[in-house]
């Protein structure tokens, strides 16, 4: 450590100069700062460069010089390479330019000159300047007519040779073809699109495959809906099903869309196997192109499927979520997997969710529901809902003694079905329409109802007069017993039947089916004041609902989020 100075004694500054400096310009220093600053001296270097071999520095070979100008030497210095600069032979490069217009002379460091042929653009006047732009103007005006490119400096056209027009008829052809399934991909009608954006609607009608017209007197508080005529549609399909080529919709996908417009498939369980079945067909018959990877393409005709059954009839829940599945499953096909091995993982995918999530799961929630059967009951259903009829069945054959009362509701009537197997199968029924719901209510121990789907607050999305049954029995103070799929399950939340639904056939409200002589609105039918609506879903609240059963087991309304979420989480893993 070193020793303090003492007090008196006066303070002598350590300076340290950095840098070129003149003897001038030194500061008296004592002998020990003076001593050290020669023996390591700091230099800055030039940033100029000049021409010179850097070899290794030896730092103790600079001297500083003490005259005006400081100069760097070294030892030997013609023997050892240059390490350093010399600022007195070193002059600064001058650039000199003779009077003679369009040549320039360069002085360079040894004195020589050197001279550059290179004219110096011309100046010209403002009219000049104009002038020429009118010229190339006028080019590429004229280029525009024919063939050609222009120079833009001379304002001249040069001519292109055209190419041969059957390779371009054939690369135009081969554009049309990959790009169609991508346009049609991207226009496609959402299913929830809103159908009051006249701009996105004509898209869609100019890719649609399905010829649709719009109804005569649309009803305004539901234009964001399809409101097209039904009878139109089918004819032109089934006409136009004989003139299909490969790159239209697969033949077992159109067939489903035509089962949709006659009304041959209805149920959400029904629908959505038929289309995995159809999905199925395609897959099969399904050969990637060589210069196409096989998830995207796939993905791109199954999507081009999906449109096609929308134009039909617009999608269930459920079916929604079963698209979504194979996507999924298309999406994480192993790239080392051949064709054959990816198609034949994609079957044995669709069948396990049939089966597991659609089939077994019916057993499930049956094998759970009759236990809420009892000797003596009265069961009051709504519709036909084919969860609720295996439960009837079931518990018939269990032994069990009750009575079933079915209530049912134009235009469909589709409790008559039901009516028809129950009573086939020895089971005691009751048949009502909807408006004797609340007679008959005081007699019912309790309700069964089914459901399309289930929503994240525990709104029943289900046929229309669901809503209406489920809060007559709750006013009587019957439980109301949902059955429904977990597939069916939705994360949407919907407070209401306005913003989301499914508009039917108009006419079938103006009509009775197998009765032509009662058709009280034929005169008055075509009225402009007149709006025909015809709603296929409405939304119960979770007030009106006890319980909820599904195939994860028996759950109260507040408990659906759980079952979205669980269900979800069974997706991904076993993806």
């Amino acid at each position: 450590m070193e020793s303090r100075p003492p007090r008196n004694a006066a303070f002598v500054p350590k300076v340290r100069q950095v840098g070129f400096f003149a003897s001038s310009d030194r500061c008296h220093l004592d002998k020990t700062s003076s001593s050290l600053l020669s023996r390591s001296p700091v230099m800055i270097y030039p940033t100029r460069h000049v021409p010179c071999s850097f070899g290794p520095i030896d730092f103790e070979s600079f001297v500083l010089d003490e005259g005006p100008l400081l100069g760097v030497k070294t030892k030997n210095v013609s023997s050892e390479p240059c390490v350093g600069f010399d600022f007195v032979t070193m002059k600064p490069s001058v650039t000199m330019i003779n009077d003679k217009v369009g040549e320039q002379s360069i002085e360079l460091q040894d004195g020589s000159v050197a001279n550059s042929k290179q004219p110096l653009k011309e100046k010209t006047s403002k009219a000049e300047r104009r002038a020429l732009q009118e010229a190339q103007r006028a080019a590429k005006a004229a280029a525009k007519g024919g063939n050609g490119l222009v120079n833009m400096k001379t304002g001249k056209v040069n001519n292109v040779q055209k190419k041969d027009n059957a390779s371009v008829a054939a690369t135009s052809e081969k554009r049309v073809v990959d790009h169609k399934d991508k346009d049609r991909k991207k226009d496609v009608p959402h299913p929830r699109m809103q159908f009051d954006d006249a701009t996105r609607v004509e898209k869609a009608k100019k890719r649609a495959i399905v010829k649709q017209t719009e109804v005569r007197n649309r009803v305004e508080l539901f234009r964001h809906l399809p409101q097209y005529e039904h009878g139109t549609k089918l004819p032109h399909l089934e006409y136009k099903f004989f003139h299909l080529n490969s790159n239209s919709v697969h033949p077992a996908v159109y067939k489903v869309g035509l089962r949709y417009l006659a009304g041959d498939i209805s149920g959400g369980n029904a629908r959505c196997i038929a289309m995995l079945q159809a999905f199925q067909e395609s897959i099969m018959e399904y050969s990637a192109p060589p210069e196409k990877a096989l998830n995207r393409d796939l993905t791109a005709k199954i999507n081009s499927y999906v449109s096609f059954l929308i134009e039909c009839r617009p999608l269930s829940i459920s079916m929604g979520n079963a698209i979504k599945f194979v996507k999924t499953r298309i999406a994480n096909l192993p790239l080392t997997l051949s064709e054959s091995e990816a198609k034949a993982n994609l079957l044995s995918e669709i069948n396990n969710f049939i089966n597991e999530k659609i089939i077994l799961a019916d057993k499930v929630i049956v094998r759970h529901a009759v236990t809420k059967v009892r000797d003596g009951d009265v069961l009051l259903t709504y519709g036909s809902s084919s969860a609720v009829e295996m439960i009837f069945l079931h518990a018939h054959e269990l032994g069990k003694h009750f009575r079933v009362v079915i209530v049912d509701s134009r235009p469909k009537l589709e409790g008559r079905l039901l009516l028809r197997r129950l009573v086939g199968r020895g089971i005691s029924c009751t048949y009502v329409h909807i408006n004797a719901t609340s007679y008959i209510m005081h007699e019912v121990t309790r309700v069964f109802l089914g459901a399309s789907s289930v929503l994240a607050n525990g709104t029943v999305y289900s046929r229309v007069g669901t809503a209406c049954v489920a809060m007559v029995a709750n006013a009587c103070g019957v439980p109301v017993i949902v059955c429904c799929e977990a597939y069916k399950f939705h994360e949407r939340v919907q407070l209401d039947s306005i913003c989301c639904n499914e508009l039917g056939d108009p006419d079938a409200i103006s009509k009775v089916r197998g009765r032509d002589e009662v058709n009280h609105l034929k005169d008055i039918a075509d009225k402009e004041n007149l709006q025909l609506l015809n709603l296929t879903y409405d939304v119960t609240p979770s007030d009106y609902v006890s319980m909820i059963i599904t195939d994860y087991g028996m759950i109260p309304p507040t408990s659906v989020p759980v079952i979205v979420r669980e269900f979800r989480k069974e997706q991904i893993w076993s993806s």
